[in-house]
């Protein structure tokens, strides 16, 4: 029998009727939500190297026949960084090019800002922050090419060679807090390539986002190939009797799928597009974005478009191979979905090549850790559908009512589509348990309220004490001005000389007394609990703003799977449920069957993937020496409670389409 593949493919979908349109609008309404969260999560990680590339010219890259001094130092204000770079013209040298952002290498005496700090500057009192910075009539502005986000603070200085800020002293290594944070160097140019820690770690970051949400758009796609699978299989079965080849009904398929895999992909790029102003404005790391920064250009455009089609439609094609190979099966509905023991061993398999992996000891690179992270998401979507079939068979033997009858029947009858509904909320519940009580980075609260300068010996220390005490009291600043001992080293100073200033009064008045202090001692910056734990700050900050993200849109795609799934076996088993409502069995009965096919899995799978991300994150604490973050274990509870509502809200939703569908029972049945 030969036939016109697309005509015929389009003719089927035009006369498969509303409930055909709805199945097909479910389905692009997944692909567009699966690629604008893709293209999301590239563009943040794409970005965030774009914004270190930014913040490179900073660390000065030394050169022996260089033309100028370059000092980077840091302060803090609010609690937030001001990055300083001081800039020095050296003598009978040849001009130097001008750092990034600016017209013209800085002259002496000329401050540069970045747009927040000239609004910052303009919004404190100087005592809190301008009087840090030498003293101009105007400020110039740094532009958006020396700048990592429209939020960033950041001041270039233009100094004589021989100033105290220049000096070597004044920012190489007075501390071990320094790292990162301060570096002086010779330079002829501003070729850095390494990024400020500020920026350094959000790309990595980013990434491990992209990677934990392949796995729920995988999901997501795949429940998208597969609506009105019943129905479309009824009608392949339909036609492969009626004489078509498999490779004809594989076209068909294909083709129909693609298309609407296409349109749905396609709209969600269109919509990343153009809400790109608006995702700009979405904070992370230092600060907001420059539109220009999320664009991940035509190539990944078209990429992930391509990506998700081809997902949806090798998902719809391999539903097919019962179809071809026994349709007389499909149109009699007589061939149950059994999983195999096989799942079980891989599984098991999987997660022994993981333990045995990280049970070395060793430092696994970032490229091995991803693939774990693979393997282990692979392996619990081989295992899934196992557990659920062997689930479905426990509850039908114990059963007592008929809504938990009809519930094991249909977990055990297709353990594979109960399965997809879940798998999303299931797969983010390891995400959720890790992140969520992980607790890393030093304790540094017995620094607070203190503020600190170094100095060149103990001799400067008592001098500079004495000259503390005058400028904090002439600025209102209550404080206990100590000289630091060069043997303690769990001071703030670090085992470096100098005076710790013990301030009372709060954020502002830190700020005050930092600024106070800014001409005492060896040239350096004065710094205070912030500078101490910037490090650590920086790489924590990171990890909770990409996983609080990526817990986000992992329910928000969970939740979009689960309520897509639920609507497509509404209508996939329209005869189903007619047939049970012919026999009496009220619709409320329906309801609850349908309501518990999805909590005893959620329950048994989700239960025990957050359990193992709890067991891995505390061991990751374990050996970084700290303990489980107790506030975190309590929004872990209420991001599994509010995940679950809004499942169960998703799966709600496709009431009132089990009511329609079952409004006329005969004819839903026929």
């Amino acid at each position: 029998m030969r036939i016109s593949v697309l005509p015929l493919t389009w003719h089927l979908a035009r006369s498969s009727g509303r409930r055909g349109l709805q199945s097909q609008l479910l389905a692009a309404g997944a692909a567009a939500v699966g690629a604008f969260v893709m293209l999301v999560m590239i563009a943040a990680s794409l970005g965030s190297g774009t914004r270190a590339d930014h913040t490179a010219w900073r660390t000065p890259q030394a050169d022996k026949h260089g033309t100028a001094v370059q000092a980077l130092a840091t302060t803090y204000v609010r609690h937030e960084p001001l990055t300083v770079v001081s800039l020095a013209q050296l003598p009978d040298r040849a001009a130097t090019p001008a750092p990034p952002g600016l017209n013209a290498f800085p002259k002496k005496g000329e401050v540069y800002v970045s747009p927040a700090l000239a609004e910052l500057l303009h919004k404190l009192p100087a005592s809190q922050l301008a009087d840090r910075l030498p003293k101009v009539s105007s400020y110039g502005t740094i532009g958006a090419a020396g700048l990592a986000s429209p939020d960033e603070l950041v001041a270039v200085v233009g100094r004589a060679p021989t100033d105290p800020a220049m000096s070597k002293a004044a920012a190489e290594g007075a501390s071990w807090f320094d790292q990162g944070q301060s570096a002086r160097a010779v330079v002829s140019g501003f070729t850095g390539t390494k990024a400020s820690m500020f920026t350094a770690t959000d790309q990595a970051m980013a990434l491990l986002g992209v990677v934990l949400l392949a796995m729920p758009v995988v999901v997501l796609s795949s429940a998208a190939g597969r609506l009105g699978a019943a129905r479309r299989e009824q009608r392949l079965a339909a036609l492969r009797l009626a004489g078509a080849t498999p490779r004809q009904i594989i076209a068909m398929t294909a083709v129909e799928a693609a298309a609407v895999g296409a349109a749905g992909a396609l709209t969600g790029a269109l919509a990343y597009a153009v809400l790109l102003p608006a995702l700009a404005k979405i904070p992370y790391g230092v600060g907001s974005w420059y539109t220009g920064q999320l664009w991940v250009g035509p190539a990944w455009f078209a990429g992930v478009v391509l990506a998700v089609t081809a997902l949806i439609t090798v998902s719809a094609v391999s539903m097919l191979r019962q179809v071809a190979t026994s349709p007389l099966g499909v149109a009699q509905q007589a061939n149950p979905r059994r999983t195999r023991m096989i799942r079980l061993v891989l599984f098991v398999a999987a997660l022994g090549y993981i333990w045995v992996s990280t049970a070395g000891g060793g430092q696994l690179k970032a490229g091995q850790l991803l693939a774990l992270l693979i393997i282990f998401y692979g392996a619990f979507w081989l295992f899934g559908p196992w557990v659920v079939d062997r689930l479905g068979r426990i509850a039908g033997r114990f059963a007592r009512r008929p809504a938990t009858l009809l519930a094991a029947r249909r977990l055990s009858d297709d353990p594979r589509g109960a399965w997809r509904t879940v798998s999303g909320l299931v797969l983010a519940g390891f995400a959720a348990g890790f992140f969520s009580v992980s607790l890393l980075g030093s304790d540094i609260s017995q620094y607070r309220d203190q503020v600190a300068v170094t100095t060149v010996g103990t001799a400067e220390a008592r001098q500079a004490a004495t000259e503390a005490r005058t400028l904090l009291s002439r600025a209102g600043v209550t404080a206990t001005v100590t000289v630091g001992s060069e043997e303690d080293f769990d001071s703030l100073l670090g085992g470096s000389p100098g005076v710790i200033a013990h301030v009372t009064g709060g954020t502002e008045r830190i700020d005050t007394a930092v600024t106070a202090l800014t001409l005492v001692g060896s040239g350096t910056l004065p710094y205070s609990q912030d500078y101490a734990g910037a490090s650590d700050r920086t790489t924590t900050d990171r990890i909770a703003q990409a996983s609080t993200a990526t817990l986000i849109l992992s329910f928000v795609l969970a939740t979009a799977s689960a309520g897509l799934t639920a609507a497509a076996n509404v209508l996939d088993r329209r005869r189903v449920y007619g047939l049970l409502r012919l026999a009496g069995t009220p619709l409320r009965v329906l309801d609850r069957a349908r309501l518990r096919e999805t909590v005893l899995p959620l329950v048994a799978l989700a239960g025990g993937t957050t359990a193992m991300g709890v067991y891995g994150s505390y061991q990751l604490n374990k050996a970084a020496g700290a303990g489980i973050n107790t506030s975190g274990a309590v929004e872990l509870v209420a991001c599994l409670v509010l995940g679950a509502l809004a499942m169960f809200a998703a799966i709600g939703a496709s009431r009132p389409l089990l009511r329609r569908v079952t409004a006329d029972p005969a004819q839903s049945a026929d």
